[in-house]
């Protein structure tokens, strides 16, 4: 017979107390939130939404979005040849600014393309050609508005010295040529393909520090290579690495220096110098070391031409081919044993050339607030150097020296780059044969000068006080330019690159977490002394993702640490760890090594009288957890949205 409540008012009495006072306890506790159940991921849309965010983070078609058909055609020209965008809205104001920043430009490049032409093994008007066409194809396609585009000397040494290696530049002189205009071919090719398919962002894995160290080293190799033109030698050795190049210049100390060379190199060099000092140290005389080149030049040239310097021993560049670019589609080698060599060196001179861009580019972009497309800067360099091919010209990209003039000058839009096209123009039809008496160590003054500001100490030692890790990258990059050769040193900059992120991968971070005093917050007990471990409890936090290159080292770090703690519980006699925390807000994917390691360390813990409690898992890792049943495993309840909720939970179930 069923017994209602009314039939016993005591108990019905006591009942209610106990339920009222249930409540009150209950609504003394703070609140625990549930994780959220994400709902089943959509095959499609994941792989969509990833391919999206790896190519197209930047949504390049939202300006096409609820757009006419002729709009979107307009549109459509305007993204190819920016020009047509920006140039609706240019005035003579921006034309004075461009004018006074191309005239500039021009008086630097003049002088550096010839220099940077004999860094390459090439003759010097191929360093003019150089600066005509391609800085004219940027101008419609590029979006920077400060980069110069014209021969570096980096790429320039790094084409000379892999070309040479293939073919003699002296005996050899036209298939050396043909194999620069293909190596330069394939440089745009490459450029233009990872701006086409957005694949740019595949050189950010060479690093900042392994950068420095290259740009470093490779500014003391083109210096050392300098000293043939600076000491008058004649006989000079093909290496580039520091002991042979030494060894060079000491075994011509005796018969093979010349003094009027070195009276001419060693006193434009320290004119120079001072000229670069001066705009350094005030601003508003950028011009001083813009000019500082053409004025040298010109006074050498008199110099030499007045007295006959060149009768004494004083080489000169004698001669520079009158009149534009002319055609090289012919001098291409499409087939061939050739071929190959040139794809292989054309690929390594694009991507340095490419990275140099990109860095210049960004740097001048962030100063003038205004942002530029990686990936249409990439087609617009691959355009200007595969017409750059065709037309006699080698490898070029964006110049720092030249870009910082550019900048400092005032220029507006990229139109200061088709002034100094133009005066190139001029040079090649009317100046080149004023040339003729220029003595080769001011071309060698004028590079040393140019490459010194690519010794970056400041960045060396703040990479040493931040990363040492960075730091090695930096210094392993440098000795690998100046002690053997610049592909090696880029080799080197490349693997320390990938070692770094393959460390970073395999061997993440793993936390001991404590609670801050008076809060709730649990942080790294090494960051925050005071915080304090809550007994019977470990907690502990994964700071990457869980991948199979790394799943293995976090099950058997996270149980090293268990073992550690319950070695120091046996010693100080406190209470025993009876639940694992793992904090996993910074586990941002997982796949299933990784979830194959969290259920070999639940199995781990089981044998311990451990339990597993995970806290702030996201959204992707609680998807893939679902997926595999791994919370049925531990409990549904095991999971919890903070680790203060977690500890709230589990503490009241321990056993004392």
């Amino acid at each position: 017979m069923s017994r209602r409540i009314g039939d016993n008012p005591d108990e019905m009495e006591t009942d209610i107390s106990r339920v009222a006072s249930s409540r009150r306890h209950s609504e003394n506790l703070p609140y625990v939130h549930k994780v959220g159940v994400p709902p089943k991921p959509n095959l499609l849309k994941e792989i969509t939404d990833t391919v999206k965010e790896t190519f197209f983070h930047d949504d390049p078609l939202r300006h096409f979005k609820d757009q006419s058909k002729t709009k979107k055609l307009v549109l459509g020209i305007q993204a190819v040849f920016p020009i047509l965008d920006w140039g609706r809205s240019y005035n003579l104001s921006k034309f004075k600014g461009d004018l006074i920043a191309g005239l500039t430009i021009a008086s630097l490049c003049i002088p550096q393309d010839i220099g940077y032409a004999r860094l390459a093994n090439l003759d010097p008007q191929y360093g003019l050609y150089s600066s005509f066409v391609p800085p004219l194809v940027y101008a419609f396609m590029g979006s920077s508005r400060d980069i110069a585009i014209g021969p570096v000397a980096v790429v320039s040494l790094l084409l000379g010295s892999m070309l040479q290696q293939e073919l003699d530049p002296v005996k050899q002189k036209l298939e050396y040529q043909r194999l620069a205009f293909t190596a330069t071919f394939f440089a745009g090719i490459t450029q233009f393909v990872l701006g086409f398919f957005r694949l740019g962002f595949l050189i950010d894995f060479l690093s900042h520090a392994s950068i420095v160290g290259f740009m470093a080293g490779a500014a003391i190799t083109i210096s050392l290579q300098q000293l043939k033109g600076l000491l008058g030698i004649k006989i000079f050795t093909k290496e580039t690495d520091i002991v042979s190049v030494m060894r060079s210049v000491f075994a011509a100390a005796h018969h093979g220096w010349n003094w009027q060379t070195i009276v001419i190199g060693v006193s434009f060099l320290a004119f120079l110098l001072v000229a670069k000092f001066i705009g350094r140290k005030n601003k508003t005389y950028f011009w001083v070391p813009a000019i500082a080149p053409l004025i040298s030049v010109i006074l050498s040239t008199l110099f030499v031409f007045i007295f006959h310097a060149e009768k004494d021993g004083v080489q000169i560049v004698r001669h520079i081919d009158r009149g534009i670019n002319p055609p090289s589609v012919k001098e291409i080698y499409f087939s061939g044993e050739y071929l190959a060599k040139g794809f292989k060196i054309g690929v390594i001179a694009g991507l340095i050339a490419l990275t140099e861009a990109a860095a210049i580019g960004r740097t001048f972009a962030a100063l003038k607030d205004y942002q530029i497309d990686g990936n249409k800067e990439m087609v617009a360099l691959g355009t200007m150097n595969i017409v750059g091919s065709m037309t006699s010209c080698y490898v070029a990209t964006g110049s720092f020296s030249r870009s910082a003039v550019n900048y400092m000058a005032g220029c507006q839009t990229a139109v200061s780059n088709i002034i100094m096209s133009c005066i190139v123009l001029l040079t090649l039809e009317l100046i080149t044969p004023l040339f003729k008496y220029t003595p080769n160590a001011i071309l060698a003054s004028i590079i040393i000068s140019a490459v010194i500001g690519l010794i970056d100490i400041n960045a060396m030692t703040l990479l040493y006080k931040i990363d040492k890790f960075d730091f090695v990258a930096c210094m392993g990059a440098f000795l690998g330019v100046v002690f053997h050769s610049v592909e090696i040193g880029l080799l080197i900059a490349v693997a320390i690159s990938f070692a770094k992120i393959l460390l970073q991968v395999t061997r993440p971070r793993i936390a001991v977490l404590g609670k801050v005093p008076r809060t709730t917050v649990y942080r790294n007990i090494q960051q925050y002394p005071e915080a304090t471990k809550v007994p019977g409890i470990l907690i502990v936090r994964v700071d990457s993702a869980i991948y199979f290159s790394n799943s293995n080292y976090m099950r058997d770090r996270t149980l090293r640490w268990l073992t550690d703690e319950e070695e120091q519980i046996k010693e100080t006699n406190q209470q025993k760890i009876q639940y694992l925390i793992v904090e996993m807000s910074p586990v941002t994917d997982i796949d299933t090594s990784g979830i194959h390691a969290l259920e070999d360390l639940f199995k781990s813990l089981q044998r311990r009288n451990v339990e597993l409690v995970l806290a702030n898992p996201g959204q992707m890792v609680l998807d893939k957890l679902h997926a595999s049943g791994f919370p049925d495993m531990i409990g549904e309840d095991k999971i919890f949205l903070t680790v203060a909720d977690a500890v709230m939970t589990c503490a009241p179930k321990m056993e004392p």
